[in-house]
């Protein structure tokens, strides 16, 4: 049997990276694997850039990790390794103050790079492999709601 590749859009983030021309997936699972891109920390309701303090960055490129492997099928405690770029080592207490919170007891692997900087300011990116464990999340699902059931299309019954 084949592995199958899958990449994702995840709303604000997929738009921040179109407006960017930057030409990746934020998120692919191949097979029961999902791989997640250096999530930068973007706000996940304006698609803005988060400034201030690299906890706050760290915090939100963690939710950003999160929402990705979630809509592909993982969560945070099925992470086999992280990498965690930053463009200063004197980063590294704080950093992994509030990484920690995400990762309370059987922690995956990680590396931690110090980078020189990127074309746009932020100080922190985190990327993941992780154990995919159930399917994919729908985009309906992540709202809250439901899929179609089976048969209907918009409401009516599909033709034979």
């Amino acid at each position: 049997m084949a592995i199958r590749k899958q990449a994702f859009r995840i709303g604000k983030l997929s738009e921040a990276l179109d407006a960017g021309k930057v030409p990746l997936s934020p998120v692919v699972r191949a097979g029961d694997f999902v791989f997640v891109s250096g999530q930068p920390p973007v706000d996940q309701r304006t698609g803005k850039l988060i400034k201030g303090d690299v906890a706050a960055q760290t915090a939100q490129s963690l939710e950003n990790v999160k929402l990705c492997l979630e809509t592909a099928g993982s969560s945070l405690d099925q992470v086999v390794k992280c990498t965690v770029y930053i463009t200063n080592a004197a980063y590294f207490a704080t950093v992994n103050k509030v990484y920690a919170r995400y990762f309370p007891r059987n922690r995956p692997a990680r590396t931690f790079c110090v980078v020189g900087s990127w074309p746009i300011p932020f100080d922190i990116e985190i990327e993941c492999i992780a154990i995919a464990n159930a399917p994919p999340r729908t985009a309906a699902a992540r709202r809250g709601k439901g899929r179609r059931p089976a048969g209907k299309i918009a409401g009516r019954a599909r033709k034979a």
